[in-house]
């Protein structure tokens, strides 16, 4: 009985033992091992998408066999990554995720016809749909080719239903990975890749009603199956792809909508870092230098609820102030606010305060007397102002900044070009460092000038109803405001 209990015991410590030893040998990091034919004696580099660019994060040494390893002591984030070629001339993909020790033999003569891979079954699975999606892709350009020879209706019928077939054979090849590999990276690329499928009157509406539940529908189900918790997104070229067209064309432009958005967004994705830094990366980057006027709220907001209070590891001081700079820039001109106050010197040089005027608009423009384009468009915005906008009680404010001119080219210019009716005001460097050195904000800051001309619509109380405009577009935003629309 002794005996007995003693040799349990004896074998549990050498199982325990074996478990340990087992564990203490278990691979940690990555480490690719690179055979990449004909090169040899140069370098190959490793990188990896994130959003549209390419990062390169390591880079190996080939030998006299063309054998190279990348190896690294962390593990490597899952996504699609890049063996970069020899001075960087291109590259091809592979799958990187819980398999993190594998081999890798390619040859740019058989590149096409596909790689081959040792102890990665998730490349191995990547390989065979990306020459699967290449023998499809070649049918369909030359089906698409016979289609434009065709002359015969019969024929065109018949090729259009080889490739109606064609696409279903796909969905169904890609359906087939995504049930028997749950989990698995390319599953996940595949579900992103999904789209909604409209059937009945949502995919031919013929009513108003019909195309509004259509795109209801479609906007309801865009992400259905994808996470945006799961980091590895972050690393392909498909999910920012998805966020493009989902912001173009889904989502409603104006900032309430798009702030709703991100807060949703970067809420799932909170418990990823990798995500959340692309979303922010991403978000940040597309809203610092807005297309369209009313995104200063958006960015403004961005600022305020996820940088002003928050360091993050991967974002620079030279980064934080470039966001924080913006934003103070912005903050004093959103959409709807009152505009700054501005009082310069007229040529005179008595003090003009730009509330003073008491027109029903007011144009403010921000400009430079060496400008080249600012010497066009003024005396263009000159004349329709007086055949038009003069009569509407529209009142033109003229900044002029000096920056390499002189006084003397502002008032030139103003009388050659006989812009009269205006109030015009000169900002010079001494007036704008005696604003910057008591720490009040300059006017090119209040008014985020970036280039010249910078002109802005106010109302009859000096809110701002138009910024950054065009030639082109003061006439179209003034006529609509004076309809009262």
């Amino acid at each position: 009985m002794h005996s007995d209990f003693m040799k349990k015991i004896t074998l549990l410590s050498v199982l325990i033992f074996s478990l340990l030893l087992a564990k203490g040998q278990e691979k940690t990091g990555y480490e690719i091992n690179v055979t990449f034919k004909p090169f040899k004696n140069t370098h190959i580099y490793l990188g990896h998408y994130f959003g549209k660019s390419y990062p390169i994060i390591d880079s190996a040494l080939l030998n006299e066999n063309s054998e190279a390893v990348f190896k690294g002591d962390k593990i490597l984030n899952g996504g699609i990554y890049l063996i970069g070629y020899p001075n960087k001339a291109g590259f091809f993909e592979v799958l990187v995720d819980k398999q993190q020790h594998f081999s890798i033999i390619a040859d740019t003569a058989t590149l096409a016809k596909g790689i081959k891979f040792e102890n990665s079954s998730d490349n191995v699975l990547f390989n065979n749909y990306q020459q699967y999606m290449s023998n499809k892709g070649n049918e369909i350009n030359k089906l698409r080719a016979s289609l434009k020879l065709s002359t015969s209706k019969k024929d065109s019928s018949t090729i259009k239903d080889k490739l109606v077939k064609i696409d279903k054979d796909i969905s169904v090849y890609r359906g087939e990975i995504i049930k028997k590999n749950p989990g698995n990276i390319l599953t996940a690329l595949l579900m992103t890749m999904k789209e909604p499928a409209l059937t009945g009157r949502l995919q031919y509406p013929k009513t108003k009603k019909d195309s509004l539940d259509s795109w209801q529908y479609f906007k309801s189900h865009y992400w259905d199956d994808v996470s945006f918790y799961d980091g590895r997104m972050a690393y392909t070229t498909f999910f920012e792809e998805k966020l493009d067209k989902y912001f173009s064309q889904l989502v409603v432009p104006d900032p309430d909508s798009v702030i709703y958005e991100l807060d949703w967004m970067l809420g799932t994705a909170s418990i990823s870092p990798e995500m959340t830094r692309f979303l922010l990366v991403k978000f940040m980057n597309r809203y610092l230098n807005q297309k369209y006027m009313w995104e200063d709220g958006v960015f403004i907001y961005l600022y305020e609820k996820y940088f002003s209070q928050k360091n993050y590891s991967w974002l620079t001081e030279a980064g934080k102030k470039t966001i924080t700079d913006r934003a103070y820039s912005l903050m004093a001109n959103i959409m709807g606010t009152p505009a700054s106050e501005i009082t310069l010197p007229d040529s005179s040089g008595k003090l003009k305060n730009m509330f003073d005027e008491n027109g029903r608009f007011t144009i403010v423009i921000f400009w430079d007397p060496t400008c080249g384009h600012c010497k066009e468009v003024l005396p263009q915005i000159d004349s329709v102002y007086r055949a038009k906008w003069k009569a509407d009680s529209v009142h033109i404010y003229a900044v002029s900044k000096e920056t390499d001119g002189t006084k003397k080219d502002w008032l030139d210019f103003i009388n050659e070009k006989k812009l009269k009716d205006w109030t015009h005001v000169y900002y010079s460097k001494a007036d704008d460092k005696a604003r910057t050195d008591n720490n009040i904000p300059g006017y090119s800051q209040l008014y985020d000038v970036l280039s010249f001309p910078t002109i802005y619509l106010l109302d009859k109380d000096k809110r701002i109803i138009a910024k950054k405009l065009a030639l082109e577009q003061i006439d179209d935003v003034l006529q609509l405001k004076i309809k009262g629309k």
